[in-house]
């Protein structure tokens, strides 16, 4: 008798197509990763993938949506414009997150229609960044988006209409280069009860800062500004400011006995960690300086200072901060170099003139950037490992290769930690 064939294995539709069985979640999650283009190009996979990329929330229209093939810039430009105007046609459903951010893109008037459309989906992450021409001026109908959470500009120019409240639901604000005018900014940045993250770079149009937000946790700002204060901001936890102009400009407007330095802190109570910038301790100088701030900041846990330590306005001000700042673990000190012409030479004391009250510092980090092995930031350094009794480690990074010179006097300061370690990195 002869063998009978084996019987071959019928496969179920499924089978045969597992990809158009995957459960929609799961082709949510596949989706989620891919960028528009490659989204709607899973259309051809199968009937119920056609029209899945729909429905994606989010949507990111970026370098990734343009075309690889030619170089043509105009050629970019318009495929780029289609692509975003056919997502948008065919998109249902609602829209959490728009982004807009291409190499070509200028501020057309396409983008008018597209704010528009996304705003009329109550859009709650809105992204539009203008790399090439001129500030781009946002549409009014943005300024009515009551459902935002997050907003974030650059290259664009501000002006509310006179019937803006507000972005009552706005949690985050990130504004680079930017235009808006003084009385736009206070009532913009008043009239967002819920802000939590301020971010504001390069900007123009106003000058004084003055922050009131209650709920506001993390700033971080840089640019050119004459005057900074802080009202009802005591949840504030993290600070980052540079003030791009040396402040010595302006120091001529201020007279009197008046303190920045008491001023900046008084409505921070509970910061944790703390960026000085630029220039910013320059205008932290200015006034009478303190010998400790009235209060201390015991939640300061990291300190970064960006300080000129041949000035001894900004060597008081620093000092200021290390003697009110108990539970700091780690400090950045960046060196600042200035015209020689600025420079002070004159021989001080660390000890005696600034250091009245002996207590000692609980650093356990500390690393010092951009010296060039002067004799006042030795001083600095041999100070810290004085007065650090609990110190691990220091880090020190010179602006330029200066010889082993610098290593060698660094390994004879005395120290008060045993376990303290020094570590040269030759730049």
């Amino acid at each position: 008798m002869g063998r009978e064939p084996p019987e071959s294995r019928c496969l179920t539709d499924m089978e045969s197509d597992r990809i158009s069985y995957l459960p929609g979640h799961v082709i949510d999650q596949i989706l989620s990763h891919l960028s528009i283009k490659e989204a709607v190009r899973t259309s051809v996979l199968s009937s119920k993938w056609r029209y899945k990329w729909a429905t994606l929330p989010n949507l990111v229209f970026d370098n990734e949506c343009g075309s690889a093939v030619t170089q043509d810039h105009m050629i970019v430009k318009n495929k780029f414009l289609r692509t975003v105007d056919h997502v948008l046609l065919l998109h249902s459903g609602p829209i959490n997150k728009f982004k807009l951010s291409h190499r070509d893109l200028l501020g057309v008037t396409d983008i008018d229609r597209w704010t528009l459309h996304v705003s009329r989906k109550s859009v709650k992450e809105f992204v539009l960044e203008i790399w090439k021409g001129q500030r781009y001026k946002i549409h009014s109908c943005l300024f009515c988006c009551q459902s935002l959470t997050h907003l974030e500009l650059f290259n664009c120019w501000l002006k509310p209409p006179s019937t803006f409240k507000g972005f009552k639901n706005l949690k985050s604000l990130d504004l680079q280069h930017v235009t808006l005018a003084q009385d736009v900014f206070e009532n913009l940045i008043s009239s967002c009860p819920v802000l939590e993250r301020l971010t504001l770079m390069n900007f123009d149009g106003f000058t004084h800062l003055n922050i009131d937000t209650p709920n506001l946790l993390f700033f971080d700002i840089g640019g050119k500004f004459e005057d900074i204060s802080f009202e009802n901001t005591f949840q504030l936890a993290v600070v980052s400011i540079g003030l791009y102009v040396n402040f010595e400009i302006y120091q001529s407007r201020f007279h009197g006995g008046s303190s920045n330095l008491l001023k900046f802190f008084v409505h921070l109570p509970h910061l944790q960690r703390l960026e000085i910038q630029s220039y910013f301790l320059k205008y932290l100088a200015v006034g009478v300086v303190p010998i400790n701030l009235p209060r201390p900041c015991i939640d300061l846990s990291y300190l970064s200072i960006r300080i000129n330590l041949n000035d001894l306005k900004e060597i008081s001000a620093a000092l200021c901060l290390l003697r009110s700042s108990p539970n700091l673990q780690e400090l950045e000190i960046l060196a600042r170099q200035e015209d020689q012409t600025l420079l002070i030479t004159h021989n001080y004391c660390w000890e005696d003139v600034f250091f009245a009250c002996p207590e000692m510092m609980h650093m356990r980090n500390v690393k010092i950037d951009g010296i060039s092995g002067i004799k006042p930031e030795l001083d600095f350094i041999s100070f810290l490992l004085l007065h650090c009794p609990v110190l691990e480690r220091m880090t020190v990074i010179p602006v330029l290769n200066i010889g082993t010179e610098l290593m060698k006097q660094l390994l004879r300061c005395r120290r008060t930690s045993r376990q303290a370690e020094i570590i040269y990195l030759d730049p």
